[in-house]
C-alpha cells in the first residue's frame, strides 16, 4: 500500500499540485472504469495512471486483459480473484469501489458482499430493490463495508435524494448516497441542493461536469459546465465527506484521455485552494 500511495503522490506532484489537502480532508481521487469501457480492464488502469489517478472502480461486465480470461464481475473464482489483485499491484492502483449494481435476490447480496470482501473493496455502489432494504442493511454491518445508493436518472427509484434518504432511514449508518452529481444536473436537480439534503451520509461520487442541464447532456472538462463543481466540493468539505470521488467521464468515448486529464487537473486546483 505504501508503494502505491507513494507512486500517485509522484504523480500529482508532477501536475504541480499538493496532495496534502485531500489527504487532510480523507478525499480520494479515482476513476470509474466504466470512463474507459471501450478498453479492458487492463487498459483502462494504464489510462488512468496516464491521467493521475490512482484509486479504481469496476463496473460488472469489462473483459479483464493482460492476459486474464473473461470479465470482471462477482462471480469471478478464487484464482482469477487473486489474478486480478496481482494486476491492480503490477499497474500500482487500488480498488475501492465496485458498481453500480442491482443484485436480484439475498444469495446474490450475500456473493457480492463475500466477493468484496475477498478483493479488498471499501464500497458498493448500487440501486437496490425496495425489499432488500434490511438485508443490504444487515450485511453492511456484517461486512463492514458500505453500499452508496446511486441516483441514476428517471425512471430510476433513486433519482431524486428524498428517495435514498427513505431508504436508509433506520438503517446502517454504512448505508448512504453514491452523489451522481451529473445525474441529479441531467434531472434538473441543483447538486449542492441535493447534497445538503444528504447531508451526513454522502459516502461516494460519481463525478462529472456537463454542457448544460438536460437529460441529453453530455460530459465536458470540469470546470467548464454548469455542474458548479466548485460549489460542490466547498459543500463536501463543509460536510466534512470523506472518501472518494471517481471519475467517470461518458464521452468522447474513444479518446477521453485529454480531457480526463484536464478535469483531473482542474479538480487538484480546487481542492488547493479549500
Amino acid at each position: 500500500m505504501k508503494r502505491i500511495l507513494l507512486a500517485g503522490a509522484m504523480m500529482v506532484s508532477t501536475l504541480g499540485f499538493s496532495q496534502t489537502k485531500a489527504d487532510k480532508l480523507g478525499w480520494k481521487l479515482g476513476s470509474q472504469a466504466y470512463t474507459f469501457n471501450r478498453f479492458t480492464l487492463a487498459e483502462a488502469l494504464d489510462k488512468m495512471d496516464s491521467v493521475g489517478v490512482h484509486y479504481v472502480e469496476c463496473y460488472n461486465g469489462q473483459k479483464i486483459g493482460g492476459g486474464i480470461e473473461g470479465v470482471f464481475e462477482w462471480k469471478m473464482d478464487a484464482a482469477k480473484q487473486a489474478r486480478v489483485k496481482a494486476l491492480f499491484k503490477q499497474k500500482n492502483k487500488v480498488l475501492v469501489a465496485y458498481g453500480v449494481l442491482s443484485p436480484a435476490d439475498e444469495k446474490e447480496w450475500v456473493d457480492v458482499f463475500n466477493f468484496a470482501k475477498a478483493m479488498g473493496i471499501q464500497v458498493i455502489t448500487a440501486e437496490p430493490k425496495r425489499e432488500h432494504w434490511d438485508l443490504v442493511s444487515k450485511l453492511c454491518d456484517q461486512y463492514q463495508i458500505k453500499v452508496a445508493i446511486h441516483d441514476h436518472p428517471k425512471p430510476s427509484h433513486y433519482w431524486h435524494p428524498d428517495s435514498v434518504l427513505v431508504a436508509i432511514k433506520g438503517r446502517s449508518p454504512l448505508m448512504g448516497s453514491c452523489a451522481d452529481i451529473g445525474h441529479w444536473v441531467r434531472s434538473g436537480l441543483d447538486p449542492v441542493e441535493c447534497l445538503k439534503m444528504l447531508k451526513g451520509h454522502v459516502l461516494h461520487s460519481h463525478f462529472k461536469d456537463l454542457n448544460e442541464k438536460s437529460p441529453d447532456a453530455h460530459d465536458v472538462v470540469w470546470g467548464t459546465g454548469v455542474s458548479n463543481i466548485s460549489g460542490v466540493l466547498a459543500e463536501l468539505k463543509a460536510q466534512h465527506f470523506r472518501g472518494m470521488f471517481s471519475v467517470e467521464y461518458e464521452y468522447h468515448w474513444e479518446n477521453s484521455v485529454p480531457e480526463v486529464k484536464e478535469s483531473v487537473k482542474y479538480w487538484w486546483a480546487q481542492v488547493n485552494k479549500l
